[in-house]
């Protein structure tokens, strides 16, 4: 790879899941407020931070600091549509911005330090007609590329040209922006930027993989997009026309999922993936819109179909900005849309699909799918997303086909109580009723200490036939939300085997037996 970054300027608003809850919801950003993903601060307010509220709390510690806190879920949908405003504010001094995030923004600064009369000067101005004209407050960080960029935002400062690697040397590892890699590289006695740049880059390769390669490139000062991005053909493009002009959000999130499909198919027959993504659309009376989306990793299908969605939804509801300030809606519905890979680079490590990345079986099973969807609804059609939970039947949460694929719940770690691997194959929709007895014919009783009164022997489920146990295991107790008494819930679970191979999940609540669950 050969050249160097390009410089650029980016925009970063502080707080933006905090502003955006405002200006969309109207929730005062001046008070405490923290805004929580999986119930884990993920923003939060100046006041919040002033009181001990930081990134990564949970909930309840969050709320210990700060008694006063007013708690807003997360929503990216609601912080793009908020940033719309911003956006076309930039826009309208400097060309071709690029949506790095809700909340933050880039363009070349080459451009704008031209003819705005220096790099300080157009950085200067563009935060001045951002305020006035989105009341929105903003910072600017000229750089060479958009990482490096970006953390010079923070600091509202412009690295000279060349400077990009020292001023990147003395940053803790954390600026990188990978939990997991920075705990890692502590642990090792790597600490700063700097410290990981100098390690050979083959030896990044060999222990951190693809991901920490890129990493060791953003910490030299080479921004892997410019130098690995090459130019696509022409026929990547996707384009959708549509006799019934688009007028709605939802008719624009069932076509945004649809061409993100095509999309991510065209590409993955190249061998590419997408980091950067033009979205253009054609309304009715002629009027054309434009935006650009860049990702810091690869965009999968279900990546780009929010964003397509994301953005759909800031052009048809014309969110209001702070103090009235709002994109220009469009005055007709969308009648033509297209998707541009503006930057990809070579797929690598990506796993294929139950029916394959590519070919005419998968193509065939989601046109079959989505047509389904089509007739019945969204919900006709459903995949299961494994996460977090005590119970079998709570680690288990349906998703529409399409949609994001999400856990309910964060993995849990071990923890005393929790059910040994294999999970079981068939989780029962709704318990039965069983009676346990042991070999004198006696029903088999737990305590409150969880002491069980013999040997399992004998099963029997609702009226059927006694099966013999030849094999059990537990008890494993779970005592959930014993702190409120309406909704406090004691049990135990026991794996069982039967003569005939069968295996059970069984639980016992308030005296009675009950099967939860079947292991193939």
């Amino acid at each position: 790879m050969t050249g160097a970054p390009a410089r650029t300027l980016l925009l970063w608003c502080p707080d933006w899941p905090v502003l955006a809850a405002e200006i969309v919801d109207g929730v005062p950003a001046t008070g405490p407020v923290a805004v929580l993903h999986a119930n884990r601060v993920v923003a939060c307010s100046e006041r919040a931070r002033a009181e001990g509220v930081r990134r990564g709390l949970r909930k309840r510690e969050a709320q210990g600091r700060c008694p006063q806190l007013t708690v807003v879920e997360y929503d990216p949908g609601r912080d793009a549509r908020a940033f719309e405003p911003v956006v076309a504010a930039v826009e309208e001094l400097v060309a071709g911005v690029e949506v790095v995030r809700p909340g933050a923004c880039a363009v070349a600064a080459r451009g704008p330090g031209r003819y705005l009369g220096g790099e300080e000067a157009a950085a200067e101005r563009i935060i001045e007609h951002v305020a006035q004209s989105c009341l929105v407050e903003s910072q600017v960080g000229i750089a060479d590329g958009v990482f490096a960029a970006g953390l010079a935002a923070r600091a509202g400062r412009v690295v000279a040209p060349g400077g990009t690697p020292e001023f990147l040397a003395g940053l803790p590892v954390e600026a990188l922006g990978r939990s997991a890699l920075a705990d890692l590289l502590r642990r090792l006695g790597v600490r700063t930027l700097g410290d990981f740049a100098a390690l050979p880059a083959g030896d990044v390769l060999a222990r951190f993989g693809f991901d920490g390669a890129l990493a060791h490139r953003l910490a030299a000062g080479r921004d892997h997009r410019p130098l690995a991005v090459r130019q696509p053909p022409a026929d990547l493009t996707v384009t959708a026309e549509h006799d019934d002009p688009i007028d709605r959000v939802d008719a624009a999130a069932f076509v945004a999922r649809a061409l993100a499909e095509q999309l991510h198919e065209r590409l993955a027959g190249h061998g590419l993936a997408c980091t950067r993504l033009g979205i253009e659309a054609v309304t009715e009376h002629g009027q054309e819109l434009h935006r650009v989306w860049r990702h810091d990793g690869l965009l999968t299908a279900a990546a780009i179909a929010d964003r397509v969605r994301w953005q759909l939804d800031g052009w048809l509801s014309g969110s209001n900005g702070r103090a009235g300030a709002r994109p220009a809606r469009p005055t007709a519905g969308i009648i033509r849309l297209r998707l541009i890979p503006d930057g990809v680079i070579a797929q690598a490590g990506l796993q294929a699909g139950l029916w394959g990345e590519t070919g005419e079986e998968r193509e065939r099973a989601h046109r079959a799918l989505s047509r389904v969807q089509g007739i019945l609804g969204p919900e006709a059609v459903v995949t299961a997303v494994l996460g977090g939970g005590r119970a079998p039947a709570d680690q288990v949460r349906l998703v529409p086909w399409g949609d994001e694929r999400v856990p309910a719940r964060p993995e849990a770690p071990p923890w005393p109580g929790r059910l040994p691997p294999p999970a079981p194959a068939v989780v029962l929709p709704s318990p039965l009723a069983a009676t346990v007895h042991d070999a004198a014919g006696e029903p088999v009783v737990i305590s409150a200490r969880l002491a069980v009164s013999a040997a399992p022997a004998r099963l029997v489920v609702g009226t059927g036939q006694p099966a013999e146990i030849v094999g059990w295991a537990g008890p494993w107790p779970v005592d959930e939300r014993w702190w409120a008494p309406a909704e406090a819930r004691r049990r135990a679970r026991f794996q069982v085997s039967l003569a005939d191979g069968a295996a059970l999940l069984l639980a016992v609540e308030s005296g009675q037996w009950l099967v939860e669950a079947i292991y193939d």
